[in-house]
C-alpha cells in the first residue's frame, strides 16, 4: 500500500502526516510505502518541488517498488495507493500514468496501481485552481495558470486522463471545509461516465478526521483498502 500525504503540495507538510495511517495499516498486516516527494516552495528555491518535480518524485517512488518487491517478498502486481488531499490528487494521477503521452512526467510506468482510495482528494485539478483553494495552492504547485501552460495542466489533472481502468474510491466528508465535497463528486461522475469503476463514499468529520485511525471516516477508508488488496 502506497501512502501519499497531503498538505496542498506545500513544503511545510511532510510524510510525517502519513505515519499514523502507515502504522495502523502495518499493524493489520499490510506492507506500506509512506512516500515522500519534493513539495512546492513559496520562494522558487533551487531544488524545490512543484511542476514537474513533484510528479516525477511520485512516479519514481511508486516505480521503485518493482526493484524491492522481490527483496521483501511483495507482490509487485498488487500495489494500491491511499492519498489524502493533495496526496489523493497525486495517487489518482499516478493511477492514470499509463494514459500519459511519451515524454510527459510520469509516463511509461514500471509499476501499475490496481486501485486508489482518495481521501478528500483534489481530483478535479482545474476546478481547484478556479476555486483558488488554499490561497492559490494549485498555481503555487504548477508555477503557472492554465492559460499560460495548458499542456502542463492537462498532464497534471486526473480528470483529464479518464478512463484509468481501475477502481477509484473517493472518500470525502460533506463537512470538509478545506477541500469541497463537490471536487470528489465531479471526478467520480466523470469517471463513471467514462466507464471507470469509480465510487463516491460520503463520510463525516473535518479534513483531518479521515486520516485519523479510529474515526468513522478513516474506518471507511480502511475497509476500502482491504477490499482492494485482500
Amino acid at each position: 500500500m502506497v501512502v501519499i500525504h497531503g498538505g496542498y503540495w506545500r513544503e511545510g507538510y511532510t510524510a510525517e502526516l502519513g505515519i499514523p495511517v502507515a502504522l495502523d495499516l502495518m499493524a493489520r498486516g499490510f506492507a506500506v510505502w509512506n512516500l515522500e516527494y519534493r513539495r512546492a516552495g513559496s520562494d522558487g528555491a533551487e531544488g524545490a518541488g512543484g511542476w514537474p518535480a513533484t510528479f516525477e518524485d511520485v512516479a519514481s517512488g511508486i516505480d521503485a517498488l518493482i526493484g524491492i518487491a522481490h527483496q521483501y517478498g511483495l507482490n509487485q502486481l498488487k500495489i494500491a495507493a491511499l492519498g489524502h488531499s493533495a496526496g489523493g490528487h497525486l495517487a489518482v494521477w499516478a493511477a492514470g500514468r499509463g494514459t500519459l503521452p511519451d515524454g510527459a512526467p510520469g509516463a511509461n510506468p514500471k509499476a501499475s496501481l490496481i486501485g486508489v482510495v482518495s481521501q478528500a482528494g483534489l481530483l478535479d485539478f482545474t476546478a481547484a485552481w478556479r476555486l483558488n483553494l488554499s490561497a492559490g495552492a494549485v498555481e503555487n504547485l504548477m508555477g503557472s495558470t492554465p492559460a499560460e501552460q495548458a499542456a502542463h495542466y492537462t498532464v497534471a489533472d486526473p480528470i483529464a486522463h479518464l478512463p484509468v481502468g481501475v477502481p477509484i474510491h473517493a472518500v470525502h466528508s460533506s463537512e470538509d471545509e478545506s477541500v469541497p465535497f463537490g471536487i470528489s463528486q465531479a471526478y467520480v461522475a466523470a469517471a463513471v461516465s467514462a466507464g471507470d469503476p469509480a465510487e463516491l463514499h460520503e463520510t463525516s468529520g473535518d479534513h483531518l478526521a479521515i486520516i485519523t485511525p479510529g474515526t468513522a471516516a478513516y474506518e471507511t477508508s480502511r475497509l476500502l483498502i482491504e477490499k482492494l488488496l485482500l
